[in-house]
């Protein structure tokens, strides 16, 4: 048992979770809806596997990756998904070129602090209220997927799952903010593309269409504010409470209340928020629900469990892969986060880093971060956090924010219409921008 499980087969269950969660929504979509479908398939890949790495003298790496990884990342999650649920944003102002890309700036900003999904699902249904009365509205949603839902949550670990996971391995709060240059580059650059393109847009809307949207506005309305102050307090609690800063944290002997006194800070303020807001603001104009949450506990088990013997492995092999320069960890990393999800990705390529040779370890220079060449974490956090905006598959928000803008009317391009309309002619050149000049 102890051969199998660090070999190339320990990998299939990862491998074949990975594929269920990318496949199963374009070819069974129905029956994926169900969340008792996707816990039966977690259960039955994570099960086997759990019993194999016990077998195979693995039990202590499975307790690491289940109590030090699944749960301070699904009670983040949980965190920020609440509080960010019983925030409320309305008003229809009118649909400029400049308030446009005001609209996606702002959401480009906010990811980092109250994460992508919290970003996106604020500011998708004003900006499509806002733009309601125009008729070509579809390059905003597409734009806001890339810049809202993805490269914005680049600058803490707060921004995207794949950085958290990172974080917990090592990478300080503050590191995160060195990604600067290349969240601001990126940036820029796609709102530029997309003033250029609304303003081209706006000069061809039919008049009645600008008439209606100058008489049919309501002032911005926020609603829930007391969860602004909540969502302050998980920021705090991410940066300061750590190991770092509190090293019986990772003291084995340590009580409970110690070990995980950030996740226990973080529930309180989640139930604060569940207790404090008004449950109209967030039933009735959020539409709150517990599905998505509950989806990814029962995915990211299956997840986590399955890809404790592939985290192994790869590390193992790490000098054998022939990954000797940061642009293969940063498209490699880019690819697979394109058509599965960004975090076990992320997670994949940076054991793979972390078991390269001490010589190839000095080839690259610089700092370690997290066990790796600064440049290597680099490459893997741009490249899991961007190219998640290649598919509506690469992000959980991609698809909530597609199916939000087709119930307000707006025909989203198919899965590869948005490949070939988008994502390959947009973001593609200036992710190998990025790369070109950062890389």
């Amino acid at each position: 048992m102890e051969q199998i499980v660090h070999s190339a087969w320990s990998m299939i269950p990862f491998g074949l979770m990975l594929l269920v969660i990318a496949v199963a929504p374009l070819i069974v979509a129905e029956w994926w809806d169900k969340n008792k479908h996707k816990l039966a398939v977690s259960l039955l890949l994570a099960i086997p596997t759990a019993v194999c790495l016990v077998m195979g003298g693995m039990a202590k790496e499975l307790e690491h990756q289940l109590l030090a990884d699944y749960v301070p990342f699904l009670v983040l999650l949980m965190a920020l998904y609440v509080i960010t649920g019983g925030i409320h944003l309305s008003g229809d102002i009118k649909a400029k070129p400049w308030i446009n890309t005001s609209f996606l700036a702002l959401g480009w900003f906010l990811a980092s602090i109250m994460g992508t999904t919290g970003a996106a699902m604020l500011l998708i249904r004003p900006l499509l209220s806002t733009n309601q009365q125009r008729e070509h509205k579809v390059h905003t949603v597409l734009f806001f997927i890339a810049l809202v839902a993805n490269c914005g949550g680049l600058l803490t670990p707060l921004g995207d799952p794949p950085l958290f996971m990172l974080f917990l391995r090592g990478a300080e709060f503050s590191w995160f903010a060195s990604l600067f240059p290349q969240w601001l580059f990126t940036g820029l650059v796609l709102l530029l593309i997309y003033f250029a393109l609304d303003s081209f847009y706006y000069k061809k809307e039919h008049w009645t269409a600008l008439s209606a949207d100058a008489r049919e506005q309501q002032p911005i309305k926020i609603q829930g504010k007391t969860n602004l102050v909540y969502l302050v307090g998980v920021i705090l609690s991410v940066a300061f409470i750590h190991s770092g800063t509190i090293p019986q944290m990772a003291d084995a002997s340590s009580p409970l209340w110690i070990r995980y006194m950030r996740e226990i800070i973080l529930v309180l303020l989640m139930m604060m928020s569940l207790y404090t807001t008004k449950r109209y603001v967030r039933y009735k104009l959020n539409k709150y629900s517990w599905a998505p949450i509950n989806e990814v506990a029962v995915l990211f088990f299956g997840i986590f469990v399955t890809m404790t013997p592939a985290l192994a492995f790869l590390n193992e092999n790490a000098t054998s892969l022939g990954f000797n320069h940061s642009w293969q960890f940063y498209y490699a990393t880019g690819a697979l986060s394109s058509f599965l999800d960004n975090t076990p990705t992320a997670v994949a390529f940076h054991s793979v880093a972390t078991g390269l040779t001490a010589e190839q370890v000095a080839a690259f220079g610089g700092d370690i971060v997290a066990g790796v060449p600064e440049v290597l974490l680099q490459a893997i956090c741009l490249g899991a956090v961007f190219f998640g905006a290649m598919t509506y598959i690469g992000n959980g928000p991609n698809f909530m924010v597609k199916a939000i803008a087709e119930e307000n009317g707006v025909k989203m391009p198919s899965f590869f219409g948005y490949m070939f309309r988008f994502s390959l002619i947009v973001l593609l050149p200036v992710y190998i921008l990025v790369q070109l000049i950062f890389l």
